[in-house]
């Protein structure tokens, strides 16, 4: 079998994979990327394409999410790549909430955001239902783009402009740096970053075994509104600021947290929030509910489904809502950290993204482990 020769190995084409890619090739590396399937079929593609900063757990997630902003805007024009809107509004309509959002403000990471009365979230964004609600925070900093054309674009853009190599439909047997074996050939390389994402159990298992990872399981959906309706920029409302870390982890949560178990205990249940994002051609993806689970389970719920149309409807002046997909997302979990990077030998990085914000911390993930390898 003939070794091919490359300064950088990445197994792994999903955002994880692209970002070390990305950062590989900026760095002068001869680059390769190893996957099993014939395209990117997983998380990175079955997500809202939503970078998320705000809300993000303090420290290294934060700061990973605004470098992997930047990267963003950057790097999307020159792939051709639509930025579909920016920003995001956040509804606070139970009174525990607001102290949350306060709290929020005066930490470092409420830079450039503003917390608003209803009228003047009305004015900004007429989209929303501010009737009930007692104020919405705005942030400027979010991106949206559309995954599943988004992640194939950066890829062809990766191997034009960059001239990084892809092995579609070859699934990595073995990792061993400076060699790894495929399915279909034996490459060669002094680095290898392994980004296995829900594959805990294939060839990044020896070092993932011990972790005490499993999968969260997600619901989305994809709704079409009424002709004309467009959102401004993401949506989300109270129940994200017991779920997203850069909230919840604020003492004042906790009293958030016992209201919603009172006014929203099926939500809680399931892992509801919500976060609603339009598409070019008008449709809403929406999601999305959480779930441990072991393996990756293949069937929705129709009752949890309800509970995301819910709490969209409350949220959002849509006068029609047709669902026109729906599907199922897995992520990994586990870990107190946000994000596993393993140096297991000097030739290797495993990494692993633990709390399903791949899309919007990859890049900044891909920086750090390179500036100190």
């Amino acid at each position: 079998m003939t070794s091919l020769h490359y300064d950088l190995i990445v197994v792994g084409a999903g955002i994880v994979g692209l970002a070390h890619a990305l950062e590989g090739a900026r760095r002068g590396l001869r680059v390769a990327v190893v996957d099993r399937h014939a395209q990117c079929v997983g998380a990175s593609v079955r997500n809202f394409g939503f970078v998320t900063v705000t809300g993000q757990g303090a420290g290294d997630t934060y700061r990973r999410a605004r470098a992997s902003r930047e990267v963003w805007a950057e790097v999307a024009p020159q792939a051709g790549i639509r930025i579909e809107h920016r920003g995001l509004w956040l509804l606070a309509r139970e009174p525990e909430a607001l102290p949350v959002l306060e709290a929020f403000l005066n930490t470092e990471m409420g830079e450039d955001c503003r917390l608003c009365r209803p009228a003047e979230a009305a004015a900004e964004a007429p989209w929303l239902r501010t009737e009930q609600a007692l104020a919405a925070l705005w942030s400027p900093h979010e991106l949206r783009v559309e995954s599943r054309q988004a992640i194939p674009m950066l890829t062809a853009w990766l191997r034009g402009a960059h001239g990084v190599h892809f092995y579609w439909e070859e699934e990595a047997l073995e990792v061993a740096p400076p060699q790894v074996r495929t399915s279909a050939r034996l490459l060669h390389a002094e680095r290898v970053v392994l980004c296995p994402g829900t594959e805990l159990g294939g060839v990044a298992a020896p070092w993932l075994r011990a972790r005490g990872l499993s999968l969260v399981r997600l619901q989305m959906l994809r709704v079409r509104a009424e002709t004309g309706f467009r959102l401004g920029s993401a949506v989300m409302n109270e129940l994200s600021l017991v779920r997203y870390r850069g909230y919840c982890e604020l003492p004042q949560a906790a009293a958030l947290r016992e209201a919603l178990q009172q006014s929203a205990a099926d939500c809680l249940a399931h892992g509801v929030h919500l976060i609603a994002v339009q598409s070019a051609d008008g449709t809403l993806v929406v999601g999305d509910s959480h779930h441990a689970e072991t393996s990756e389970c293949p069937f929705a719920s129709e009752a949890v489904d309800g509970l995301i149309l819910a709490q969209l409807r409350s949220s959002l002046r849509l006068q029609r809502l047709e669902v026109v997909e729906r599907w199922i997302g897995h992520y990994p979990s586990g870990t107190q950290a946000d994000c596993l990077i393993l140096a297991p030998e000097p030739g290797l990085r495993v990494v692993v993204v633990s709390s399903g914000t791949g899309a919007s911390t990859a890049f900044g993930i891909a920086q750090d482990v390179f500036a100190a390898w």
